[in-house]
């Protein structure tokens, strides 16, 4: 196998891994994680980060180029947003002058030196076990008829590829493959081999594979190749890709640029969060290619005057299981009426589904399947380790993550955690205790979104604390470690967080905190799990030093956060007024912009929130005012409730049958129908003698019905006798 690897180094191409290799492992593998991590090899690392000796300047490039696009990415008031790790770093310097002596001048105080500094290093390492596998029992031959009755008819099914197949041979332009090598593609992988062919003949395509393997270049390609040769005398918005979240957008926009730098094709961003006027200057120039977010494409199609999808060529769903969910239903009903019904749609996911509920929605015309991977499969280079909690040592996971993120895990590493709340907890608490830590989640705005992206790719940040906002299409190089704060609710959520890690064919880690009430997940993820599981035990001593350590800065968590909370008041307060000073006096004379519309009701938006709530709101004074004061354990119960309430709903929704159909009409196009067929449905003298049916026939042989006697006689019987006797002879 080596020598054949040696091979194919030498000529340039990217080896495929094929079943029973086995993967070595480069010198930045996770295997060296396993043990501690000092505080000398810390500094020394972020040392060599700041300061490179080799570092020359380069004339080069320093000219920004023709086709630069630069975001505005700051809004209004950005200036005035206060730091968490201003009020962080202020208590840690409190903190230090207290301990230290007062010869010390403040010049020489170290951020960097941790409170505990002159303890001694922990040296007790983490036991890691290999979990047995056990063996499940078959499903029920019932079962599956149910779940193949449910699946969409494919017209193809295209689950091989050619190993041989290089950009070349595939018939792409000539600017297409100067921008795949420019940014550094040799080979197609998999998913890239199986799907452009196919997505260039105009096919409509169900495309899942391993999260890292290359989703987006598989259908931005071909949609590139296809614009190249485009009519160029009117200008027309033909491709429109949609994604769940806004970072996501983000990353397609600046991957579709790179390899189309060569060409002329115009591509626009629209996604939430970013500067809503330049996005409406450039959709009125009709861009070749609209990445959207589906909130912000609803906006502008409502608002912004002659941006319409009427020519919508191709449709792409990025994410698709995501944006079918009943999260953007809604949503995405209103997109697909707006689009043209002659169409190519793609859809691609890396836990994509075949089931009807989601995919008849978007109207597929003779999909072609492309399954390079299964649906619940994980990275080949990833392990998976999971940490044990007892129902007793609940109010532990904090002091467990810091454990690990302290003493293991200390680089390039994502904790994923169940509410914004808690995330927002874990910043404080984790940079109090000298961690350099991020948190990215809805709470916080675009630009401080993206600022917390950026500063972890450059490895300003070393832990970066999200939602599940992170988990779906992010593409983080060198992420070497993902810690779940709790077990994810479904097995899709899993698989979408393990997968920032052990992308491209790379080696990584995910450590997986599971309590008594999510062993359910753990048994899906071990039956489906092709290589060994690891279990994680970590000593009890160090779990208790860093409870007593979290215990001991709890006061300075409460305090940070009164301050976020006084301090977000008051901007809320002046925002307010100076919304009514512009409403009441616009500046230079101008008139107050008029508010932007949406296709739902305020009522209607209210009743669909309420519907996906999880659980019922207590808003009552009394209940308020009789709140306990939450401890770890019931901020942790909150985490899993609310977890275990999501793998209820979905437990729902794939046990629930849909027929297959076409998907609802508005209802003002329902009630026109209605009365046009009441009007069809009244006879008439003319439509009688025109009527020429068998049933019209039979009724004019057999003669008048009892009740039209009846009408005709007035209710006398004697004069219905007669009446038939006189139709009879004649």
């Amino acid at each position: 196998m080596f020598i054949k690897m040696a091979v194919n180094v030498v000529a340039g191409l990217i080896q495929t891994i094929e079943e029973g290799d086995d993967i070595p492992l480069s010198e930045d593998s996770v295997d060296s994680d396993d043990g501690i991590v000092s505080k000398k090899k810390r500094k020394q690392k972020r040392q060599e980060l700041f300061f490179n000796p080799n570092f020359r300047f380069d004339d080069d490039g320093l000219l920004p180029s023709s086709r630069s696009f630069d975001l505005n990415l700051k809004p209004k008031g950005m200036a005035s947003v206060s730091s968490v790790d201003d009020k962080i770093s202020k208590v840690r310097k409190a903190k230090l002058k207290q301990r230290m002596d007062h010869d010390i001048e403040e010049e020489e105080l170290s951020l960097e030196e941790d409170i505990e500094s002159s303890d001694e290093e922990d040296t007790k390492t983490d036991t890691v076990k290999t979990k047995e596998r056990k063996r499940g029992k078959k499903r029920k031959a019932a079962e599956e008829d149910e779940a193949e009755q449910e699946k969409v008819h494919f017209s193809e099914s295209v689950d091989t590829f050619d190993e041989r197949m290089l950009f070349q041979d595939m018939n792409l332009s000539r600017p297409l493959l100067k921008g795949l090598s420019s940014m550094g593609f040799v080979k197609p992988t998999p998913i890239q081999a199986a799907c452009i062919p196919t997505a260039l003949l105009g096919r409509d395509i169900c495309a899942c594979a391993v999260t890292g393997s290359g989703k987006t270049v598989a259908f931005m390609l071909p949609i590139l190749e296809r614009l190249l040769y485009r009519p160029k005398a009117t200008a027309s918005t033909r491709v429109l890709i949609l994604v769940p979240t806004r970072e996501l957008a983000v990353q397609v926009h600046t991957v579709a640029r790179k390899l189309s730098q060569h060409s002329n094709i115009d591509i626009c961003l629209a996604a939430g969060g970013l500067d809503i006027k330049s996005q409406e200057a450039m959709l009125r120039l009709n861009p070749d290619i609209v990445i959207a977010t589906p909130g912000r494409l609803i906006d502008h199609l409502h608002n912004s005057v002659s941006f319409t999808l009427n020519s919508i060529e191709i449709l792409v769903l990025d994410e698709a299981d995501r944006m079918l969910d009943e999260y953007f239903a809604e949503q995405m009903k209103e997109i697909i009426r707006s689009c043209a019904h002659q169409r190519q749609t793609m859809l691609f996911s890396a836990t994509m589904t075949e089931t009807v509920q989601e995919l008849v929605a978007v109207s597929l015309k003779d999909p072609v399947r492309v399954f390079v991977n299964q649906s619940t499969e994980v990275a080949l280079g990833l392990r998976q380790e999971f940490v044990r909690i007892r129902s007793s040592r609940e109010a532990d996971r904090e002091a467990i993550v810091a454990a690990l993120v302290s003493r293991n895990f200390c680089d390039k590493c994502i904790v994923f955690i169940q509410t914004k709340v808690q995330a927002h907890r874990m910043h404080i608490l984790l940079g109090l205790l000298g961690i350099k830590v991020g948190e990215l989640h809805g709470n916080l705005s675009q630009a401080q979104r993206l600022e917390t992206l950026k500063k972890f790719k450059d490895g300003l940040i070393d832990v970066m604390l999200a939602t599940d906002l992170a988990a779906r299409g992010l593409d983080i190089e060198g992420i070497k470690t993902v810690i779940n704060f709790t077990m994810p609710s479904t097995i899709k959520h899993y698989i979408h967080r393990v997968g920032r890690t052990a992308r491209a064919g790379k080696s990584g880690r995910s450590v997986t905190l599971v309590g008594e009430k999510e062993r359910k997940v753990l048994k899906d993820v071990v039956k489906l799990a092709k290589a060994p599981l690891k279990t994680r035990i970590i000593p009890p001593d160090v779990i208790s030093k860093y409870r007593d350590r979290i215990a001991t800065i709890e006061d300075d968590i409460k305090a940070i956060m009164i301050e976020e909370k006084e301090e977000s008041h008051l901007r809320s307060v002046e925002n307010k007024m100076n919304k009514a000073q512009n409403m009441l006096k616009p500046e230079n004379g101008e008139e107050p912009e008029k508010t932007r519309g949406w296709f739902q009701s305020r009522k209607e938006r209210q009743a669909e929130r309420e519907k996906l709530r999880l659980a019922e709101k207590n808003t009552s004074k009394e209940e308020k005012k009789t709140r306990k004061k939450l401890t770890a354990e019931d901020r942790v119960n909150f985490e899993l409730t609310k977890a275990q309430l999501l793998s209820i709903r979905h437990a729902k929704k794939a046990h629930k049958t849909k027929p297959v159909g076409v998907p609802e009409l508005p209802k003002d196009k329902k009630k026109k129908k209605k009365k046009v067929k009441k009007q069809k449905d009244e006879p008439g003298f003319e439509s009688e003698l025109a009527d020429i049916g068998s049933s019209a026939v039979k009724k004019f042989r057999a003669g008048p019905s009892y009740k039209e006697r009846k009408e005709a006689a007035g209710g006398n019987k004697n004069a219905m006798k007669s009446f038939g006797r006189k139709k009879r002879k004649s």
